[in-house]
């Protein structure tokens, strides 16, 4: 099959689900907002338990290990016991983990609550990018471009709402409650909403395999794109965690609202592509992206005036907001067998791509510099490129 006849699959479920969509939105909206919870609230944290930085660095470590080792497993057991068993205890972990944070009269405790809320998340995000691809077949791009618009906002309204709330005097442990009852209002819808299972019967898989072509088959193009999204998020969270750093000679409003510009481009991104990857061939679509993202962000570092450096950051979020979710689109092509399972694995060489660049840019600070750091995301993209002209190429062949 040629690669410019990825587009979307003409099969899939009557209709559109309006509910199950819904829960999706809500799913995501949560997600980016937790993603940006305890970030947003690190000084009120630091005091109760009189931790330091270093302590926090401790703790997103292994919230991001436990993050990725559910996203990764979770696709498996998928297949194994169903989708539904599996987000439903995706929100209990959650919740139990918000709560458990919320309450924890310890800095260990705190601790060991993170990791657990860490894995609960990692099982939404996998199974819910895994649902979308199995439910919305005809127009995947679409989907899953309209699905992380919401975690783009989820994190764009957190910080602000959080600082706002913070500064009113509300108390942290009541911010983090607050959350951990609102990832248990979705359990009802998740577990009424109509949904595929994901389940692989013992007998199926060499059924399936006979009925797979040579691409799916291989695991030279999952190469392609898992390489691809992990440069992705290692460039995206490298700027988001050290843009305010980068413009400290700025305010701490102005340097913070070129930020939420960022995430705002990001959304606005997200939602452009919504209308728009559809249209397109889906590998060119997201290589256009990816080189349109290095060229803004190498320009905004470079550009001499603030407004010019403003507006490229703000571009730059524009054109990374389509790439994660497109990535996963043509996983979902390739290997539309076995969703489940590419949901998990590509949001695990994600978080895997996470922690790595943005804490090595903090690392080699004192040699090159900040600026140096988002001159690498940008050059980033020449092999996040490559691994999706490589994926192309693979499942060609």
């Amino acid at each position: 099959m040629p690669a410019t006849e990825l587009r979307p699959l003409e099969s899939g479920p009557e209709g559109r689900p309006t509910l199950l969509r819904i829960t999706g939105y809500y799913s995501f909206l949560l997600l980016g907002w937790s993603s940006l919870l305890l970030p947003s609230l690190i000084r009120s944290v630091e005091h109760s338990f009189g931790r330091t930085d270093t302590d926090f660095a401790l703790l997103y470590f292994l919230s991001a290990l436990a993050y990725g080792a559910a996203a990764f497993s979770g696709g498996f057991l998928t297949e194994r016991i169903g989708r539904r068993i599996v987000l439903v205890l995706a929100f209990l972990l959650a919740a139990a983990g918000l709560g458990g944070q919320a309450l924890s009269p310890a800095w260990v405790p705190f601790l060991a609550a993170a990791m657990l809320g860490g894995w609960g998340s990692g099982l939404i995000d996998g199974g819910t990018n895994a649902l979308f691809l199995d439910v919305f077949r005809d127009a995947r791009g679409g989907a899953m471009s309209f699905l992380h618009l919401f975690f783009g906002l989820g994190a764009l309204i957190g910080p602000f709402c959080l600082g706002l709330a913070v500064t009113a005097g509300m108390n942290w442990r009541v911010a983090l409650a607050i959350t951990a009852v609102a990832a248990l209002v979705v359990l009802p819808a998740l577990a009424w909403v109509p949904m595929p299972s994901g389940r692989i019967a013992p007998e199926q898989p060499r059924a399936r395999a006979e009925d797979m072509d040579q691409r799916e088959r291989s695991l030279l193009p999952f190469a392609g794109l898992a390489l691809g999204i992990g440069l992705y998020v290692a460039a995206e969270i490298g700027v988001s965690s050290w843009l305010v750093q980068l413009l400290s000679g700025l305010s701490v409003a102005l340097a913070t609202a070129v930020l939420s510009g960022f995430w705002g481009g990001l959304s606005l991104g997200r939602l452009l592509s919504g209308w728009v990857a559809d249209r397109m061939d889906y590998f060119t679509f997201t290589i256009g992206c990816i080189v349109l993202a290095s060229i803004c962000l190498a320009g905004a570092v470079l550009a001499p005036w603030l407004a010019i450096s403003v507006l490229l950051f703000a571009l730059t979020g524009m054109f990374f907001g389509p790439i994660f979710p497109m990535i996963m689109t043509l996983g979902g092509n390739i290997y539309p067998n076995r969703l489940a399972a590419l949901g998990g694995s590509l949001t695990t060489a994600a978080v895997v791509g996470g922690l790595i660049y943005p804490p090595l840019m903090g690392v080699l600070e004192s040699r090159i510099g900040l600026s140096g750091g988002m001159i690498g995301a940008a050059l980033l993209g020449i092999p996040m490129a490559g691994g999706i002209l490589f994926a192309r190429r693979a499942s060609a062949r």
